[in-house]
């Protein structure tokens, strides 16, 4: 009975897509029969609609099969608990010592996200720590890499694997509308107004006009909204939760600056291959740069050429000046030194004042070394 249901429910996640099938097959009647061959007079004008309609046409059909029938992008086999870690890790009942067991595993894995709690992100269904930017659909019954969400008229998740198919599905499915509709709309009104009198075809292009209208106004919306997650390196879950990484949360983590450098990240760096339903996501979808990151990378840098140059001048300031150390001879063992400049670099002296002794120590350019001179033998 149990796997009659699955079955069942199997099928009818297909419904949607299924539905979205039907409408644009019937559309192509409508519209290449009814409206091109048997309304349209000239010969030019069918000709020119025919194959401007095939090329959205063969566009929006590629990226709507590849968002469907691309494989989800899974959590590598690195990230799974081993069958001792598991025991160990499900043996423990202390919560502490549960987040020390799974720090301990992921410390060489690249994961900077956290739980709001500070923890490491662990899929108990899936027995693996989670990569960044993962989360466990429960549609699919597996965590999928950058989960964007689970999207029922593709009947497929939408992350890593196939977001930029997804997007370039919206974007010909409105294209596609956009050109049906206005291409339709002058028949439409000649047909509303009975200029072209009765005809079988009349309430497939009446019908055709409204469908493609009222779907292009849905699909702006939806496509403008990831074009803005797209520019802002975001996903739809990010949007609604912001991510929590090992300095805190980040509503804008993983943004790499711009807006084109963001875009990248899912169409990849040749533009050419922008536009085509071709994989050209950058990275492995189990790492992703982050600001942070980015950020103390390049502040230690700046600090270590800060630190160099104040070297190099140090050195360069040191060898004009002599060197006055102060040494307690009360045997505290406390050693204070500091440079000061001398107007004849060649003369050595020492002096005692208030229990303490000064030495001072010449830099002369024809001595191969400093002497130090101390009449209490200080070393």
């Amino acid at each position: 009975m149990a796997g009659i249901l699955c079955c069942c429910a199997k099928v009818f996640k297909w419904v949607p897509v299924l539905f979205i099938s039907a409408i644009v097959a019937w559309s192509y009647y409508a519209y290449v029969v009814q409206l091109c061959i048997l309304t349209v007079d000239s010969i030019i004008e069918k000709v020119l609609y025919i194959i401007f309609y095939h090329m959205f046409l063969v566009m929006f059909a590629w990226s709507y099969a590849r968002a469907i029938f691309q494989p989800i992008g899974v959590i590598p086999k690195e990230f799974f608990l081993s069958k001792q870690d598991l025991e160990s890790l499900e043996n423990e009942e202390r919560g502490d010592r549960q987040d020390e067991i799974l720090r301990r595993l992921a410390k060489n894995l690249p994961v900077y996200t956290r739980t709001l709690a500070g923890g490491i992100r662990y899929c108990d269904i899936c027995k693996a720590v989670k990569p960044d930017r993962c989360h466990h659909c429960s549609v699919c019954q597996a965590c999928v890499l950058k989960m964007d969400h689970h999207c029922p008229w593709v009947n497929n998740c939408v992350g890593y694997s196939n977001y930029k198919f997804f997007i370039l599905f919206l974007m010909y499915a409105l294209l596609y509308c956009l050109y049906v509709a206005a291409t339709a709309a002058q028949y439409f009104v000649e047909f509303w107004s009975n200029s072209l009198g009765q005809s079988a075809g009349k309430f497939h292009i009446l019908f055709l006009f409204f469908a493609a209208a009222m779907f292009a106004l849905s699909l702006v919306s939806l496509l403008g909204y990831h074009l803005y997650l797209v520019s802002a390196n975001k996903t739809t879950l990010e949007s609604f939760r912001t991510p929590v990484f090992r300095t805190g949360p980040d509503k804008d983590g993983f943004s790499m600056g711009t807006k084109v450098d963001n875009i990248k990240e899912v169409f990849g760096d040749d533009k050419r291959m922008w536009l085509l339903p071709v994989f050209t996501s950058k990275g492995d979808g189990r790492s992703y740069p982050t600001r942070t990151e980015s950020e103390d990378s390049d502040h230690l840098l700046a600090e270590r050429q800060r630190w160099a140059e104040e070297g190099m001048d140090s050195d360069t300031t040191n060898n004009d000046d002599s060197v006055k150390i102060d040494i307690n001879n009360s045997g505290r063992g406390d050693i204070t030194a500091h440079y000061t400049p001398q107007d004849n670099p060649a003369e050595n002296h020492s002096e005692e004042t208030d229990g303490f002794t000064t030495v001072t120590m010449g830099t002369e350019a024809n001595e191969p070394d400093n002497k130090l001179h101390d009449s209490n033998h200080l070393f």
